[in-house]
């Protein structure tokens, strides 16, 4: 008897195991999907650039010039060099972008930037045949070489491949020159000037954990760019000639300017971009 139940309790086992091993197994639970990000150009942003500017005037201007008695001794000339207005350009600039399909699609913003110029390095030089009378130096009536900053507010459009933009850019521009007036033209009249600017460049968004990312931004985005900007003097055609030394105002002019002061600028600069991903 007892060999009996042992048997059936033996059977009874292996019965449950073989229906254990028939049951269908739980399934595992799927794997939990993580999207990756698409990166969108909508956002504010700020930054900072750096560059050269150049003459871009179409023109061959009169370089030489007569000084005029008693400012020097009579015949006395001033040859200035013909496009020698370049120098280094710098400043910052503040945006809005919004693009309509994340990804890659068109962008549209608006920009605004305030920009630093070297010109006035050279303005004063010029190769004087005779002499100038004591207190006093000659200028560059053309009026360029005087700018000493410049500004734009630009709308901006583009295509987004990803994260590279294209785009091309144009609006407004103004500028100024030195205390002297030789970019201002007449004395006495205020030498702020307004004009347009026009160009275009290729910006790239770096990685979000770029060592450049010093502000903890969405984003960080390396950018370069020209820009042609033409500011228009109207009819202020004369440009200050002679200039007094003490007090740095205009005594004598030239007839002989440009009508436009026109030049371009081309510059590298970084982006911090703040608000969407």
């Amino acid at each position: 008897m007892t060999k009996l139940l042992a048997s059936l309790a033996a059977f009874t086992a292996l019965t449950g195991a073989a229906a254990a091993a028939d049951l269908p197994r739980r399934a595992a639970p799927p794997p939990v999907f993580t999207p990756v990000p698409v990166f969108t150009w909508t956002g504010f942003y700020a930054g900072f650039n750096a560059g050269y500017a150049f003459d871009a005037s179409s023109r061959s201007n009169n370089s030489t010039f007569g000084v005029p008695a008693p400012f020097a001794v009579p015949g006395t000339t001033a040859t200035f060099r013909n496009r020698s207005q370049d120098g280094f350009s710098g400043g910052a600039q503040i945006g809005y972008n919004v693009q309509f399909t994340p990804g890659s699609g068109v962008v549209v913003g608006i920009e605004a930037d305030a920009q630093y110029l070297d010109f006035g390095r050279s303005r004063n030089n010029a190769f004087v045949n005779g002499a100038v009378a004591p207190g006093y130096y000659v200028t560059d009536p053309r009026g360029l070489s005087s700018l000493d900053y410049f500004g734009t507010v630009r709308g901006r459009l583009g295509y987004a491949f990803d994260r590279t933009l294209v785009y091309g850019t144009g609006g407004f521009a103004y500028g100024s020159g030195s205390a002297d007036r030789s970019f201002g033209g007449y004395a006495g009249n205020d030498s702020f000037r307004t004009g347009y600017a026009v160009g275009g460049g290729v910006e790239f968004a770096l990685p979000t954990e770029s060592f450049l990312n010093f502000f903890r931004s969405s984003a960080v985005t390396f950018k370069i760019e020209g820009l042609y900007v033409n500011l228009e003097r109207g009819n202020r055609n004369q440009g200050a000639l002679v200039v007094n030394a003490a007090n740095l105002v205009p005594v004598a002019y030239s007839a002989i300017g440009r009508r436009d002061d026109e030049f371009a600028v081309v510059r590298a600069g970084l982006n911090y971009k703040f608000g969407s991903y």
